[in-house]
């Protein structure tokens, strides 16, 4: 039977993952030019639509029905078939459903960041449908699903460090690489909206980890307070360095590092100890900062730090979630390198290097049919005259007595 008090709490998580999309769009907003604000928030918006349908029709089967192989899911719930209000663990099946719904929303939405303001609408559509299909809901499947092959090898990833924020920086790189640099880079015009954006996604974080212990009960509650202790050290970190650096705290580094050290944490949230995850928020904190740095001196536009942040933040994190897991902490994870086990850490690495090479090659393929049957990127012209106006026929801004015309 499952308790009234664990169905109440999810259904609560599930509206705290929505709303972390809308704060993915202001916090993503806020980063781009004026005149790129519609097409940016537009990339998280169609995804609550499109990644909805496609997880009830056959993502969710993909996902999470059961398979022999271990690698992708039958299609034993597609359209939902059997998937009812029969329990699953402590909470409804169809509950358990739209929790990982929320998810399969937010992931590709990540993937967005790093081609604001120069790719196709109609390309990204097809793209999410089939980067859904063909890497998220496969990689899902191996690391959350019974039977899937990194969970049996013992992986540890309580919410989504590699299946979330690994599987997307990679492949947001992949794009990135593919669709070229920005004819005409501009500062953030809004950072307003971006750190409204970052409080929203705190506040969602909440339900993204502790709520991936699926019941109301002590894991939960350690993995809220290690969510938001590794958030704030994050959020320091970042300043910290940069304060050093560039000589400035800004309040763009301070929301960037926030997010770091919430993507840091998530693998580990249910596993490790506070004092831990002070310790995964300070480095992630400072290695996604530096990363970020990396990218100029590479060359490649990783428009809003897709890759940076939830790429390498993902990775460094499922690796620290071998290093500092403990049984002490929650008895269904293992002991990590620093209480002399290095088995944990072992399937930790195994899952980085699975899933990041499996998202490059499949995101790679993917990129190439859609590049020369649709195409990834919008001309010059309509990239300078700005996408709000010329794929949507919108604009965010009008200035009092000068309709028409573009806030700058």
């Amino acid at each position: 039977m499952h308790g009234d008090a664990n169905t109440a709490w999810m259904m609560v998580c599930c509206g705290l993952v929505l709303l972390m999309t809308p704060g993915l769009a202001l916090f993503y907003g806020g980063m781009v030019h004026s005149r790129n604000v519609l097409s940016t928030f537009m990339h998280c918006f169609i995804a609550l639509g499109v990644m909805t349908l496609q997880w009830v029709i056959v993502g969710y089967s993909l996902a999470f029905a059961p398979s022999s192989s271990g690698f992708i899911g039958g299609l034993q719930y597609v359209f939902l078939s059997g998937v009812g209000l029969e329990p699953h663990g402590a909470i409804p099946h169809l509950l358990f459903m739209a929790f990982q719904m929320m998810f399969a929303i937010i992931t590709p939405a990540l993937i967005a960041g790093a081609v604001a303001e120069r790719v196709k609408f109609k390309t990204y559509l097809a793209f999410i449908v089939l980067w859904g299909t063909l890497v998220y809901d496969p990689v899902c499947h191996w690391v959350w699903a019974d039977g899937g092959w990194l969970r049996l090898r013992g992986a540890l990833d309580f919410a989504g460090g590699a299946v979330v924020h690994l599987s997307s920086g990679a492949a947001a790189l992949v794009f990135a690489l593919l669709v070229g640099r920005r004819t005409r880079p501009a500062p953030p015009h809004n950072l307003t909206l971006t750190l409204v954006g970052a409080g929203l996604l705190w506040f969602g974080w909440f339900g993204f980890n502790a709520g991936s212990e699926l019941a109301a009960d002590g894991v939960a509650a350690l993995a809220l307070v290690n969510t938001h202790i590794a958030a704030a050290a994050g959020a320091l970190a970042w300043v910290v360095v940069e304060w050093r650096r560039v000589g400035k705290p800004t309040a763009l580094g301070a929301a960037s590092g926030l997010v770091a050290g919430l993507v840091g944490i998530t693998p580990a949230a249910g596993f490790v100890g506070p004092m831990a995850a002070i310790l995964i928020g300070l480095v992630t904190g400072v290695v996604c900062f530096f990363a970020v740095m990396m990218k100029a001196r590479l060359g490649y536009d990783d428009a809003l730090d897709a890759f940076g942040i939830h790429g390498v933040g993902g990775a460094l994190g499922a690796l620290l979630t071998g290093v500092f897991a403990s049984v002490a902490w929650n008895a269904a994870g293992a002991d990590g390198l620093v209480y002399g086990h290095a088995s944990a850490f072992g399937a930790s690495a195994l899952a980085v290097v699975a899933v990041a090479s499996y998202s490059v090659v499949v995101t790679f393929v993917l990129l190439k049919v859609l590049d020369a049957t649709l195409g990834l990127r919008v001309s010059q012209d309509e990239e300078r005259e700005g996408l709000d106006t010329v794929l949507h026929g919108e604009e965010a801004y009008h200035l009092l007595g000068s309709a028409g015309t573009h806030a700058s």
